[in-house]
């Protein structure tokens, strides 16, 4: 019987038309973590924010997640609440897009996975909040887009990412941004300009009201 770990790890074709139309192979076991071994000091901070802009159905930020809760559980395990909220800032942290709208499905479906077992294996009595921001989380942040245009395939729309920050221990700050301006030299997040003045700083398309991270999500069932 193969596990959840290994059943999306050994089958690197889902078929010869995907690698033909979109040169589709997914990275496996061995080579995913020998690569996160390069920055393994990023990848086991809970708050160090990975984007995977051809994520497949989540090879590699699915070891990401496994890595910060592995560090949660050593830091916050003996306390449930403690290690909620760092679980949340956790999952938080993690992004990806893919071309292909059922990768980026199985993907959000995967972590969101690894976070219910890791959750309720850590504890006796679990929050369905808690699991309800998981997954609110996972749809903003795991989304159907094509990196190299920074739209949606289907609408043509911009890819809108959200940053989430946490503030007073408990509350989150969501900020929505452009991807196209996270990541064009023309639009990099600048404090001083050349000639060392203040500079604008890109505004988010949208901001958010602080919210308690148990309610993420909870006004916004239409964005699911």
């Amino acid at each position: 019987m193969v596990n959840e770990k290994n059943r999306n790890t050994i089958k690197q074709v889902k078929s010869k038309q995907r690698v033909a139309d979109h040169g589709e192979v997914f990275t496996n076991e061995r080579e995913v973590n020998a690569m996160l071994d390069l920055m393994k000091q990023e990848t086991e901070r809970i708050d160090s924010r990975f984007l995977e802009p051809a994520c497949g159905n989540g090879n590699f930020l699915a070891e990401v997640l496994r890595r910060k809760l592995n560090v949660v559980d050593q830091r916050y395990g003996k306390s449930q609440v403690e290690w909620e909220r760092y679980a949340v800032i956790a999952v938080s942290s993690i992004y990806g897009v893919d071309i292909l709208e059922d990768n980026a499905q199985e993907c959000r479906a995967r972590l969101l996975r690894i976070f219910t077992d890791w959750y309720t294996k850590q504890f006796k009595t679990t929050k369905s909040e808690c699991i309800r921001s998981v997954r609110f989380l996972l749809h903003r942040n795991i989304l159907h887009g094509n990196a190299l245009d920074f739209t949606k395939p289907d609408t043509k729309k911009p890819i809108v990412f959200s940053e989430w920050s946490s503030v007073n221990g408990s509350k989150i700050k969501r900020r929505d941004y452009v991807f196209r301006f996270l990541v064009e030299k023309t639009h990099q997040f600048a404090l001083f300009n050349d000639e060392g003045d203040a500079a604008a700083i890109d505004e988010p398309v949208k901001d958010y009201p602080l919210i308690d991270f148990l309610k993420l999500g909870e006004d916004d069932n239409n964005e699911l």
